[in-house]
């Protein structure tokens, strides 16, 4: 996008951080954005990202960059209390004033019509409705050159062993982080974990999910979490430990949304794959987290034991759980041993689980997602109406181990790492040569997931 000399000089002074803001933050509707400048070079300048919410991506020009930069900037100076009425006037004067140091002979009428257009383009978009402006969507694959870091960093807070010992309350057949190298080193401080929060906010990442191992673990989550809520935050946990109080707690650190894992309605599957009794703690766990008001998502790994997986839909419809997810199993950690594959489905049999599942969520109110790369083609995808999911290493997320080892997602555990977040230069991180070959990869979008290995049975159905 060419740019004049004043825009330039604005982007050289600007266009060096992450912006953002939340508008009406104690909802319903609110709206959070998160402006990503890109690189700025000498050649022309390319489309800053609003992220909207943690899940729209929208590209945004170099003129409403600069106008939204400027409002965000006013807005977040009445942080923590309402906006009145003079107020939101003081803030359109004062972005108004701001913008034409920029662009001198534009009217402030005009400037204040575009910050009517974004805003209001934004809450549309933020509540699921077409906005009226063309606001033209972007894959983040075409916008890979442009990026300085990965939208997601997956923060591996908890190890699955702890001083030589077995440190999570589930043993799950299917787990993926079970059995890997950097899965069970030391576990990083509270003040390091704090350290490495701040470099991710510093380079420009825009949402964390606190995973593990099982999260739930740490005595100081809360913490962590209330230290990133500049980000928006996500807690994966197993569930087991999310009492009432518990989710009073997480809602009061500014938690933004919670994904459970939940493999069956029946009680003997799902302590059968988990390895431990603790279904009724989880399914406590979903109705404490829907009671607290937390935005909740239910994940299912699905293998042949779950694989009426709609009966487990029903049953989570009763709870009132509006958001699912479904995977086949991620091929790595405990789910490379004889017992899991075992319990692996083909891919014919992945697309008959899934028929059904979308089929009664679209009926039933319920929005559901199939997150596993290279499990079905993208064109069934297409036919069932849910996005094709695809491989997002080095791209769209990364992970930090528990010792605070970089590395291209939260399954990569057994490989080369990319480097160490309190030790290793980011630019040296994602510059390596390591971390532009996987991005070159998942940036084609093509949907297979590098570390699958295909199953005996789909082998020999093939």
């Amino acid at each position: 996008m060419k740019v004049n000399k004043r825009e330039r000089e604005y982007a050289l002074s600007n266009f060096n951080e992450v912006y953002h803001t939340t508008l009406n933050p104690e909802g319903p509707g609110v709206v959070r954005i998160h402006l990503v400048p890109p690189v700025v070079d000498e050649g022309d300048i390319a489309p800053s990202l609003a992220i909207i919410n943690g899940q729209d991506i929208i590209p945004v020009n170099t003129s409403w960059s600069i106008l939204l930069c400027e409002f965000i900037k006013e807005v977040n100076k009445y942080a923590g209390r309402p906006i009145n009425d003079d107020d939101a006037a003081l803030i359109r004067k004062n972005t108004c004033k701001a913008v034409r140091k920029v662009y001198p002979f534009i009217g402030k009428k005009l400037i204040a019509d575009n910050i009517y257009r974004i805003m209001d383009s934004f809450s549309k978009v933020a509540r699921g409705e077409k906005p009226d402006e063309d606001i033209g969507y972007i894959t983040i694959g075409n916008y890979a050159p442009y990026m300085r870091a990965p939208h997601r960093v997956d923060l591996m807070v908890s190890a699955m062993e702890k001083d030589g010992k077995w440190h999570c309350n589930q043993k799950c057949i299917h787990c993926y982080a079970a059995g890997q190298t950097h899965s069970s080193e030391g576990e990083m401080t509270t003040e390091q974990w704090i350290r490495a929060i701040d470099i991710l906010k510093d380079v420009g990442v825009t949402q964390v999910t606190f995973t593990g191992g099982e999260p739930t673990m740490r005595e100081d989550l809360f913490e962590l979490i209330e230290h990133a809520k500049w980000f928006i935050t996500r807690l994966n946990t197993n569930g087991v430990l999310l009492t009432a109080d518990y989710c009073e707690k997480l809602k009061k650190a500014s938690i933004d949304s919670v994904q459970i894992t939940f493999y069956s309605c029946d009680e003997d599957i799902h302590n059968e794959l988990v390895g431990a009794p603790q279904f009724k703690n989880t399914v406590a766990g979903i109705e404490n987290t829907i009671a607290a008001g937390i935005s909740v998502s239910i994940n299912t790994p699905l293998c042949t034991l779950n694989k009426d997986y709609v009966k487990t839909l029903e049953f989570l419809k009763s709870k009132g759980v509006i958001y699912v997810t479904c995977s086949g199993l991620i091929t790595t950690g405990n789910a490379r041993t004889q017992r899991s594959e075992n319990l692996q489905l083909s891919s014919d049999e992945i697309r008959r689980v899934l028929k059904d599942a979308v089929d009664y969520c679209y009926a039933n109110g319920m929005e559901i997602n199939f997150t596993s790369p290279g499990w079905v083609d993208a064109d069934f995808c297409r036919e069932l109406g849910i996005m094709a999911p695809t491989c997002g290493a080095c791209l769209s997320n990364m992970a930090i181990t528990p010792g605070g080892n970089v590395v291209p997602c939260q399954s990569w555990l057994d490989g080369e790492v990319l480097g160490n977040i309190l030790e290793t230069d980011w630019d040296k991180i994602w510059n390596s040569e390591m971390c532009v070959n996987r991005r070159e990869y998942s940036a084609k979008m093509e949907g297979n997931c590098p570390l699958r290995i295909v199953s005996t049975s789909e082998v020999t159905e093939a």
